[in-house]
């Protein structure tokens, strides 16, 4: 499955506020089709937050980058991911430097039902069956499997990073995360299934 892609450079932060960069941006030839993903007129036209999701989400990929754990900062953004119960959306899909991939979420302002929410969500995806027929020489594979396993299977399903930014009216996020820490627990069936890591956006 092919999937769009963006290319994050670091930079100021306060550029994605100008309306005349992302028009420049828009108008280079150099984005990826818009279709299922954050586009830099949704982010600027926002009143909801959604501004400010986008650039935690750059910003951490951004963090990928310089800690050398992400090859070129590369990353796929808000791309749909079929479960029986419907479509997962991560935030971002991040390329890691060996090759992988890992998922991002940004939790602004969910509430703290709803990382465990989304958690639930990668178990579906994860057990999803699956989507092709096979053939002679393969068994027919998830589309997780055909989308991140590698050729051969070798690769296990991407790890789940869960950053926990700043957001008005809402807890501190290191108190969301030891929150979310709790509550995943509960969720058995994901355990020792999915990697699940968890930070603050600082």
């Amino acid at each position: 499955m092919s999937a769009p892609t963006m290319q994050f450079t670091p930079g100021r932060r306060t550029s994605a506020h100008h309306p005349a960069g992302l028009a420049e941006a828009a108008a280079s030839g150099e984005l990826a089709p818009t279709a299922g993903r954050t586009t830099g007129k949704r982010i600027a036209a926002s009143k909801t937050g959604l501004r400010e999701h986008g650039l935690d989400l750059v910003d951490t990929v951004v963090a990928f980058h310089q800690a050398e754990a992400a090859d070129q900062a590369d990353g796929q953004l808000e791309v749909a991911h079929p479960t029986p119960a419907g479509n997962l959306v991560p935030d971002g899909v991040v390329l890691l430097a060996d090759g992988s991939s890992a998922f991002v979420e940004i939790d602004r302002t969910m509430s703290y039902a709803r990382p465990v929410a989304e958690l639930e969500r990668y178990d579906a995806y994860r057990n999803a069956p699956p989507s092709g027929r096979g053939n002679a020489a393969r068994a027919p594979r998830s589309h997780w499997q055909e989308t991140y396993a590698g050729p051969s299977l070798d690769r296990p399903f991407p790890p789940l990073l869960f950053v926990f930014a700043p957001a008005p009216r809402r807890a501190a996020p290191a108190t969301r995360e030891a929150a979310f820490h709790k509550r995943a627990q509960h969720v058995h069936s994901v355990n020792y299934r999915i990697i699940v890591a968890t930070t603050t956006l600082a």
